[in-house]
């Protein structure tokens, strides 16, 4: 469709978005009111507000009560999904987990909301592990928070015939310098292997409340397993992400 013949709220979000993008209006920034851009474009309010809520519903911009039309602030989380497992499992000078070092943040800027409970597995989770529908298992619900905004929730588990009555069935140890990775470790089963599928999907309600999400944004969902030789020791399901937060790196070195 040629650009004259879009719709107006249409031409007018693609010139906003593009503003954005170049820096017109960089994160932080205030966008014109409602009534300067009614003028810019002679429209009325109901089309720029149709404009503004397609914006808002990408992810871009935010209202806020008293502060106005904003670009949303939302530098993204840098996961190096080679690497970054290998980096908790060295020394370390201060405390650190993946979280913190995906956020480049210091142990003080770090929060864990944590609920701990017992559960079974379902057919899915014992498929995963490769034990059998309704062992007895560590059920682990987090929210991460960085700089005190949440930034990803994440539910594990973890057999309880391996952390019962252990420091990790514990949620007053946490957060655990090093995660999941060193508190395996502690247990006695260094991880050898770590698998993750990556697919995206919309938010439940209670995630997109709980990362104080825009509408319209996805989540990638991240299932993970730890395995020390043939041994699943722990299935996340799942690592829960704003998809406008991160950016998911690989790299694969090709030998002869």
């Amino acid at each position: 469709m040629p650009v004259a013949d879009r719709p107006a709220y249409l031409r007018i979000a693609g010139t906003l978005r593009e503003q954005i993008r170049d820096g017109t209006y960089p994160p932080g920034s205030r966008l014109p009111t409602m009534a300067e851009l009614c003028a810019a474009h002679g429209v009325s309010e109901i089309v720029v507000r149709q404009a503004v809520n397609l914006l808002r519903g990408e992810g871009l911009i935010e209202t806020r009560r008293g502060g106005g039309t904003v670009v949303k602030i939302t530098p993204p989380a840098r996961r190096v999904a080679m690497d970054r497992y290998r980096a908790v499992t060295r020394p370390m000078a201060v405390p650190a987990t993946t979280f913190t070092r995906d956020q480049r943040i210091n142990w003080n800027q770090y929060r864990l909301d944590r609920e701990f409970t017992r559960a079974e597995a379902d057919a899915d989770l014992a498929a995963l592990f490769e034990l059998p529908a309704g062992t007895e298992l560590l059920r682990r619900r987090f929210v991460f928070y960085a700089r005190g905004e949440p930034q990803q929730i994440s539910v594990n588990y973890l057999p309880w015939s391996l952390v019962g009555d252990t420091p990790v069935a514990d949620p007053g140890r946490e957060p655990w310098p090093g995660g999941t990775l060193a508190q395996l470790e502690f247990l006695g089963y260094p991880p050898t292997r770590v698998e993750e599928s990556v697919r995206a999907r919309m938010p439940s309600p209670e995630e997109a409340e709980t990362l104080r999400m825009s509408p319209g944004v996805p989540v990638l969902a991240i299932t993970r397993r730890m395995l020390a030789g043939p041994r699943v020791l722990e299935v996340c399901r799942d690592i829960v992400i704003p998809a406008d937060r991160v950016i998911l790196d690989y790299a694969i070195d090709l030998e002869d």
